[in-house]
């Protein structure tokens, strides 16, 4: 393991313990419908991350669809983390991705998108007009899209800074995979909240009807 390695593991392991401290467990424990969601959107984080493409030759990063920008708007920011930790652990122990760099997928691959878009959401939601169109778009579609990149321009950093490949094949094999990755990232979420607030809106913790719908 190496250094950033570790230190992205000590920060991943501090973050997640904070989540778990400022968690109302005896809540979780009671209430079936949130261990539902949580275990449920875990499970489909984790099947849709067995899927990708990777960069032939060492220790391969991984091109996925994400779904977490979704994932944050359906379970709130604590969750999300904690359900795209349980998809990781789970793609970790059937060798999809490496225990060594475990740190920093959960930052930089989980912590930062998350967080990136929860960010937009919060200002989406405190300083424009409260609007389906402004809820899906710029809460779901946009951010997902944006996520992605993000995700994928720190991942290209640190393999760098680390050694692991050089920047030409990081830019060439890597990072020229962000164009073709926006439009269905953003699709992928921004339909899912779509498609949610239409039948369910009940399971998306961040909508609420008085806010998007009453005297619309």
């Amino acid at each position: 393991m190496t250094t950033l390695q570790l230190v992205g593991l000590l920060l991943f392991a501090v973050l997640l313990g904070t989540i778990a401290r400022n968690i109302h467990w005896s809540e979780f424990v009671a209430t079936k419908q949130k261990q539902h969601m949580l275990f449920g959107c875990a499970a489909a984080v984790f099947f849709l991350w067995i899927f990708r493409a990777s960069v032939p030759g060492g220790p391969s990063p991984s091109v996925h669809f994400m779904w977490l920008v979704a994932l944050a708007l359906i379970l709130g920011f604590r969750y999300a983390i904690m359900a795209a930790t349980i998809a990781l652990i789970g793609a970790t122990a059937i060798g999809k991705e490496s225990w060594a760099m475990f740190g920093i997928n959960g930052m930089l691959g989980i912590a930062a998108p998350i967080a990136f878009s929860y960010m937009l959401f919060i200002l989406a939601f405190h300083k424009l007009p409260r609007n389906l169109f402004i809820y899906v778009f710029l809460c779901a579609f946009i951010p997902g899209a944006l996520a992605i990149a993000l995700k994928i321009s720190l991942m290209s950093g640190y393999y760098v800074l680390d050694g692991i490949y050089s920047w030409s094949t990081v830019k060439d094999s890597y990072l020229i995979l962000i164009p073709l990755l926006l439009f269905p990232e953003g699709m992928l979420n921004g339909m899912t909240m779509t498609i949610l607030i239409i039948y369910f809106p009940g399971l998306a913790y961040t909508f609420h009807d008085k806010f998007y719908i009453d005297g619309k």
